[in-house]
């Protein structure tokens, strides 16, 4: 096992120094200056649509809204990479690493929009519901099923295997260290809990998440901002901090790239997961009157997660007093835990390991759907079905015991894997989504509430979920 790890953290160092820092960076700075700095002008609007209701169909039945479709996105977005990787982060990267998660949500927020406005554009009919995500696009938007069906199998082990199994060993790891409960039977707990949901389909996933990632992230958020009261006059020292350790760079790490910007890059893409291909598949969901609308939903579901919560996290770490003096790369959810229980009092420790749960069991359920609509999008099979939900619960159930090095290490590797596919794809595709944006600014100037059909770009192909005798988008 540590002579795999071993080899797993090389093929990471060189993939993040040399491949996907570069890529990430150049793909979000295009997509910025071409949709003219949308992700920031248009912050009024995301929160407009976030409250568009469902569009009914022919046959009265509402589909997924807009903002459940965000609650499904903010449960895999939400999870122990807020609480977790921000601590391991700053462990091992200093506080700088803040500073460039935060250059990264808001570079990276420009692919977010379109990749989510592509997913939106060649979703599928699934019955009552809609699928898509970019192995959909790919297939349809660049005629390249091959390449889809490699995304498909890479998101698919990322996601529904290996991000469950880190959600469930941090799950385990906090419970044993917090309530001294044995980490095998912390396992069992959450298989059972997995399972009562995953068997229940998407709108079962949908109810689960529009009132729990809701009420996680709100209450977390209000914990962060009682320690940021009591810390009030330590404030500009901590932001000193993060701005000067941010440009101290480590030869050590990657040549040019410093510790602080690997590790800041690596966590805030495991945390808000921008260009990586996994919210586009929650994006398509939603039954909206335009492709824009989840593009613009999404945008800001990457600034909920990085600048709010991850924020949050950061804020608790570096002033709660023991960042700097016992901290160690191995005590991720202690450091955050001392901090909190320092600040607040024991009943703080107690609060952090309910969060981490709410937030990991969330990203559980959410990244079970990743795997589950790209499944179906390479086979429709009842038996399949079946079979991936026996192998997520069992890596749920392996996570709960494996070592956390390795369980971290690997999660990276196949983020890194998927963040190439899906980063050449919606560059290929990006014409499209700023089409598409071009005409609901027009329409939004005019006073319209923007609503698109096939027809409006007949050069356009596979979207047949858009055609105009349709009512139900």
């Amino acid at each position: 096992m540590d002579q795999l790890d071993k080899v797993i953290l090389n093929i990471n160092d060189y993939l993040y120094s040399y491949v996907i820092i570069g890529i990430i960076l150049i793909v979000g700075i295009f997509f910025t200056l071409r949709g003219r700095g949308m992700q920031f002008t248009l912050i009024p609007e995301m929160f407009r649509v976030l409250t568009d209701k469902a569009t009914v169909d022919g046959k009265g039945k509402k589909g997924v809204s807009s903002f459940q479709a965000f609650t499904i996105s903010a449960a895999s977005r939400i999870g122990t990479g807020n609480i977790v990787g921000v601590a391991a982060a700053i462990t091992i990267g200093g506080a700088g690493a803040v500073f460039w998660m935060w250059v990264m949500a808001l570079v990276a927020a420009a692919s977010s929009f379109v990749e989510s406005t592509l997913a939106q554009l060649y979703k599928v009919k699934d019955g009552n519901d809609f699928r898509g995500g970019p192995a959909y696009y790919m297939e349809r938007g660049l005629q390249k099923r091959w390449m889809g069906i490699i995304f498909a199998i890479a998101i698919t082990l990322c996601y529904a295997f290996v991000f469950n199994a880190v959600q469930t060993n941090t799950i385990a790891t906090t419970f044993n260290t917090s309530f001294g409960i044995n980490e095998v039977w912390m396992g069992i707990i959450v298989v059972i809990l997995t399972a009562l949901i995953i068997f229940g389909g998407v709108q079962r996933i949908v109810q689960v998440t529009q009132w729990l990632v809701p009420i996680m992230a709100i209450a977390y958020i209000l914990i962060a901002l009682i320690v940021i009261v009591l810390n009030v006059t330590a404030l500009p020292a901590m932001f000193q901090l993060i701005f000067k350790e941010a440009f101290t760079f480590d030869a050590g790490t990657g040549g040019l790239v410093g510790a602080a910007v690997m590790q800041g890059f690596k966590r805030g893409l495991f945390s808000n997961e921008a260009g990586l291909g996994s919210a586009p598949n929650a994006a398509a969901t939603a039954n909206v009157t335009h492709p824009v609308k989840q593009g613009l939903i999404q945008t800001l579901g990457v600034f909920v997660d990085t600048m709010l919560v991850c924020t949050a996290t950061a804020t608790i770490v570096l002033l709660g007093g023991v960042y700097g003096t016992n901290a160690t790369s191995d005590s991720r959810v202690d450091i955050t835990q001392q901090s909190l229980v320092g600040q607040l009092g024991d009943w703080a420790g107690i609060f952090l390991t309910i969060a981490l749960f709410m937030f990991a069991f969330s990203s559980v359920i959410g990244n079970y759907y990743y795997g589950e609509t790209n499944l179906e999008f390479i086979k429709k099979s009842k038996k399949l079905m079946f079979t991936y939900r026996l192998i997520v619960l069992g890596f749920v159930m392996f996570g709960a015991v494996a070592k956390v090095a390795l369980v971290w290490d690997l999660a990276d590797l196949f983020m890194a894997i998927m963040a190439l596919i899906n980063l050449i794809a919606i560059f290929l595709l990006n014409k499209t989504a700023f089409r598409l944006l071009k005409d609901y600014r027009a329409q939004r100037k005019k006073g319209k509430d923007p609503v698109f059909y096939a027809d409006q770009m007949p050069d356009l192909k596979n979207i047949e979920c858009w055609d105009r005798h349709r009512d139900d988008h």
